[in-house]
Formats: C-alpha cells, sequence, structure tokens
C-alpha cells in the first residue's frame, strides 16, 4: 500500500510541476515578443487613430510587457487584411488585425471576395460601438438631406469598397429615401477622402461620427466652402454639429415605411462592434485571453482614460463575448433581409474560357 501511496504522491507532484511549468510557459511568452497590429485602413483615419491609442496602453497590461506596432495594410477597404489575417497572419499570438466588420455581413450575404469565417476568428474586443454618418463639403451649396432630396443633384461620395461604410451607407440612401449619391470608390480611408473634398474631386463621405468629430475636427470648425457639414447620423450625439441632424433610421422610416427601415436593421448590426481587434484561427486559447483580459484592463487605465478624454476620442469596450453573440446574429440573417441587401454586394465578372 505504502508502495502505491509513493507512486501517487510522485505522480501527483509530476502533475503539479508540468501544470505550473505550462502556467509559467503561458505566462512567460509574451516577454521580449513584438506584437504586430495591422490596420487595414491607412494612416491618419479613424481606424488608424483607435488602435494607435489602444496599443499605446495595452502592453503594460499583457503578462510579459511585450511591445506593440502599429502598420497599415491598407487596399480594398481593408478587406485584404481581413483576409490576410484569416489565411496568413502568424497564429503563435504574435498577430492583431483591424479592421472593418462589415465584412461579417459580406460573408452572410455570400460576397466571394470574403475568404474568412468569422465564427473561427479570434475576437479580442473592440473601443466603440460605430454611429455612421454622412457628410457633404460646404462647396456643394446644400446643407441637409431634405435640401439634397429636392435638389435632385448627383452628389460624389468617396468610398474605398464595397463593405465599407463609404460605400454602403450612400447605396442603403439610394435605395431607401431617394437621394442620388454617386460612389466613386478606390480611396484608401478617411484622409484620402477629405482631401479629396477640400481639392473638388468629391462631394462629400460617410463614415463613422466617433472617428469625423476626431479626425476631421479642422473641417467641422473651417467656414464657407471648405466646412464639413453633417447631414445624418446614425444615433443622437450631444455635440453642436448634429443639433439639427436627423437620425438615420428616424430619416428612413418617414420617407420609405417598415421595408426601408428592416433593410437598414439587417445592415447596421455590424456597428455594435467597430474597429475590432482580431486574431486569427488557431491561436493557443492561453494567449487569446492574456489578450482580451489585458484590452478589458486596458479601458479601465486612467492614462489610456486621460488620453481619450484629452484627444476627444469616444471609446466603449465591447467584449469578446458581446462580439461572438453579434457575429452569430449577423450570419443568421433571414433569407428576406440577405436578398434584400444584395445590391451592396459586388458583383464578379464571369471569367472567359
Amino acid at each position: 500500500m505504502k508502495k502505491y501511496s509513493g507512486l501517487l504522491a510522485v505522480t501527483a507532484a509530476g502533475l503539479l510541476i508540468v501544470g505550473n511549468a505550462a502556467s509559467a510557459t503561458a505566462e512567460d511568452f509574451y516577454a521580449g515578443k513584438t506584437i504586430r497590429v495591422t490596420v487595414g485602413f491607412s494612416a491618419g483615419g479613424g481606424y488608424d487613430t483607435y488602435a494607435r491609442a489602444v496599443a499605446r496602453h495595452i502592453g503594460k497590461h499583457i503578462p510579459g510587457n511585450p511591445t506593440l506596432v502599429v502598420d497599415n495594410m491598407d487596399g480594398a477597404g481593408s478587406l485584404i487584411a481581413a483576409n490576410y489575417t484569416y489565411s496568413k497572419a502568424d497564429r503563435d499570438g504574435t498577430f492583431i488585425g483591424v479592421w472593418n466588420s462589415a465584412y461579417v455581413l459580406y460573408q452572410a450575404l455570400g460576397d466571394k471576395a470574403v475568404r474568412l469565417d468569422a465564427r473561427k476568428l479570434n475576437w479580442i474586443a473592440a473601443p466603440i460601438k460605430g454611429s455612421p454618418g454622412c457628410n457633404i463639403i460646404g462647396r456643394a451649396g446644400l446643407k441637409s438631406m431634405d435640401e439634397i432630396i429636392k435638389s435632385g443633384r448627383t452628389l460624389k461620395m468617396g468610398a474605398t469598397r464595397s463593405g465599407s461604410t463609404y460605400s454602403d451607407l450612400p447605396k442603403i440612401l439610394n435605395q431607401t429615401v431617394g437621394t442620388k449619391f454617386d460612389v466613386i470608390t478606390g480611396f484608401k480611408g478617411t484622409s484620402q477622402i477629405t482631401l479629396a473634398m477640400r481639392s473638388k474631386e468629391l462631394d462629400g463621405g460617410c463614415w463613422g461620427w466617433e472617428s469625423t468629430r476626431v479626425v476631421a475636427r479642422a473641417m467641422l470648425d473651417a467656414e464657407g466652402d471648405q466646412k464639413l457639414i453633417p447631414i445624418i447620423v446614425h444615433k443622437k450625439w450631444e455635440d453642436k454639429e448634429l443639433a439639427n441632424v436627423p437620425i438615420t433610421r428616424d430619416y428612413i422610416k418617414a420617407k420609405a415605411g417598415k421595408d426601408g427601415v428592416d433593410l437598414y436593421n439587417a445592415w447596421i448590426n455590424q456597428y455594435e462592434f467597430q474597429r475590432p481587434w482580431v486574431m486569427p484561427p488557431s491561436v493557443p486559447k492561453d494567449r487569446v485571453e492574456m489578450v482580451r483580459k489585458a484590452f478589458q484592463e486596458t479601458f479601465k487605465d486612467p492614462e489610456f482614460i486621460a488620453e481619450a478624454k484629452k484627444t476627444k476620442l469616444t471609446v466603449e469596450y465591447v467584449s469578446a463575448d458581446e462580439i461572438n453573440g453579434l457575429v452569430k446574429e449577423i450570419l443568421d440573417i433571414s433569407p428576406k433581409a440577405k436578398a434584400g441587401l444584395q445590391f451592396l454586394v459586388r458583383k464578379t465578372k464571369a471569367k472567359t474560357k
């Protein structure tokens, strides 16, 4: 009996050592490491601004205090970065992608350009819930949605590609309330679009107000032809610039009724987790959990909170559990909504033999 007791004691001790070693390995993995945070849009825009703000603080909350380096993989409205995250990025926990959550919806809509399965990705968290809206430049000579519709004019709106707010929102407004927005694709992000607006190449653009109020502040404060004029926004804000700007859902309901609102509702769900941080599939779970916890702790960090307040960066922590629930809801889109949103999906040309 003593022989077996001794064997059990040795076995238990061995398991304890192995368990502690595994824990130590997990805790020590990031020591001396660099985590690459790849943003799917160009530098200077909202995605880049939020990613760099979080990256400046999150490292001290990850065991081992790794260095975080932010780079930009712009192109195709961040679809290049999204597909790269899923299929090519390092899967050891040293890569994080930051790209448009709309590609979850586009997966549901059957867009063949979206080569990922959102269910298999490791969602870390998101720094904000989006509030997409549209703006025009003062030079256009129009000041409201009603004036735009009444004028019957075609306005050039800058966009990256299908699947971005820049492209989708003006198309939805065309479909539901009768605007005549001409979506011009090929821009790399907000900074390029605002530059094109100032240089008379574009009349406006649609992107998140949480970004607009920060990165386009100089244009909002400008006068005359160079002034940026908000014309519609997803939800109510206290900012003075939005005092008389209509709420998108209310405006669509008044102009297009229930069918228009149903279309908008099916599209807007993706904005409940904007600018998300995403790790590829198959990353060790303990590393994913460490970064998730660090992201949450960053949003309680007094230094991060102070920086966000100083730069007027609106932040709202969205957990991985919330995101996974939203991903499931988006992918379970009803057949009617899926059919109704097909006009957003860019049609690919058939290959000739």
